[in-house]
């Protein structure tokens, strides 16, 4: 069996990614790839956690010079096609390596995505200085800026540090996540970290480091032994790095560069002024209702969103929140209704396996941003519609341990505070999203009693 290897020399590596993940592979890279000066912007990649099963993947792609099959999940059939654009992939233990990229003047363009919870977010959306892990990371970067660190805010500063040593000019921040206003929000994240450590590495960032912002969209679930199988016997090609992905793809990307980019809008991605109106649409209408039905959904015994869809109550409850999420858009009403009939088909594709237990994962950060601006909005506007506090209910439920395993970076807290009676650990979840929500004794009541229908259903 043919395996996948590069037949002539990888691009320059001019971009580096934190975050070597499905979703990358499947969205960034691609767009690297279709660019017409892929053969100038290489990336280097980086796993974010450096987990056990994300440096496997690493060793897999790192085996295949980087290379790996696409596979991309139409109703009719899948098609397969080899992403070319990482020309070099590390692990998160790579830091001297990671710290030479930074140095290297010829870089240009660093992208992330490490999920919401990974940029160690507080309360009031700036860094969580008061984390042990952040507390560790500051100390260590204090004494020593080389000094190997983990998380992401410590590492992103940690490379802006190495550039600034070295004289490396100005670079670009292009945040990948599912956070609104997604440039400032890590942009204050790494300011907060860059104080803590050294005052005028702030100074310096504020002059050389640009952020623009972006919206992301392209669902990609975690590809199955059946998948990579298949992938084989159609390509006769052993790729243990293939990813899985739906046709659609989107990103739409605002801000200005500070250096030079690649040609991602012949690819494809859409460059505006104002990725707000996007970044509503996609969070509240796909994410929130992803949310929605990784909780209720597995709480009434589905395992994927395809399976979710054949569900009536869950199509029902879909229906519910998009009415209620729909009202707080900005973008053309015609637009809405086509992007929400287009996101039925998306999710009731049978051949696409998105797991609702990989959706679960970090509801902690995900509500925040997904669901409860949603709920404020409507409260503000005298209303109480179930469509908006049933994503909030299930989740409590999925706390308690109904439905999808949870998965969170706040897991334990949130457990515990849910662990309690029904009414009690109903008010001490609302309390620790938001004090205020607590406060609202019709919202309160409107959750417990969702929240039992959940888990009588």
């Amino acid at each position: 069996m043919n395996e996948l290897h590069r037949s002539v020399a990888a691009p320059p590596v001019r971009h580096v990614h934190l975050g070597l993940g499905n979703f990358f592979r499947a969205h960034q890279a691609w767009y690297g790839t279709h660019a017409p000066d892929a053969a100038e912007w290489g990336i280097a990649a980086f796993t974010g956690r450096g987990s056990k099963r994300s440096n496997a993947v690493a060793a897999a792609l790192a085996a295949q010079d980087g290379l790996y099959t696409l596979i991309t999940r139409a109703s009719d059939g899948d098609r397969f096609e080899v992403i070319s654009s990482i020309a070099r992939v590390h692990t998160a233990a790579d830091h001297a390596v990671w710290l030479d990229y930074f140095a290297d003047p010829l870089m240009q363009v660093v992208t992330t995505t490490v999920t919401e919870a990974g940029y160690v977010r507080g309360a009031d959306g700036g860094l969580d200085a008061g984390r042990p892990e952040i507390r560790a990371e500051v100390a260590a970067l204090r004494a020593d800026l080389t000094a190997p660190v983990r998380t992401a805010p410590a590492r992103l500063v940690a490379g802006f540090a190495a550039r600034r040593q070295a004289g490396a000019g100005p670079l670009t921040m292009v945040p990948c996540d599912n956070l609104r206003r997604n440039g400032a929000v890590v942009a204050r994240v790494i300011g907060d970290f860059a104080q803590l450590v050294d005052p005028e590495l702030v100074r310096w960032i504020a002059g050389n480091v640009a952020y623009v912002t972006t919206m992301v969209d392209r669902i990609t679930p975690e590809p199955t032994a059946g998948d990579i199988a298949n992938a084989e016997a159609r390509t006769g090609v052993h790729d243990r790095a293939a990813v899985v992905t739906e046709p659609f793809s989107e990103w739409v990307i605002g801000g200005e560069f500070a250096a030079g980019r690649p040609r991602w809008e012949d690819a494809g991605a859409t460059f505006t002024a104002d990725v707000e109106p996007f970044e509503e649409r996609k969070l509240w209408l796909l994410n929130g209702a992803h949310s929605m039905l990784a909780y209720a959904g597995s709480i009434r015994g589905h395992v994927t969103v395809a399976d979710a869809m054949l569900d009536e109550t869950c199509l029902g409850w879909l229906a519910e929140w998009w009415e209620a999420a729909s009202r707080h858009l900005t973008l053309p009403a015609a637009d809405n209704a086509a992007y929400r009939a287009a996101l039925t088909e998306r999710f009731a594709n049978p051949r696409m396996r998105h797991r609702l237990d990989q959706i679960a994962w970090d509801g902690s950060q995900k509500l925040p941003i997904r669901v409860l601006p949603i709920l404020r909005r409507e409260r503000a506007a005298g209303r109480l519609p179930r469509g908006v506090t049933r994503p909030v209910a299930a989740w409590v439920c999925h706390l308690r341990g109904s439905g999808a395993t949870v998965t969170d970076a706040r897991g334990a807290e949130f457990a515990q505070l849910a662990s309690g009676p029904l009414p009690e650990a109903v008010c001490l979840v609302l309390k620790a999203l938001d004090p205020d929500l607590s406060a609202d004794d019709d919202l309160v009541a409107a959750v417990l009693a969702q929240a039992r229908e959940l888990v009588q259903s």
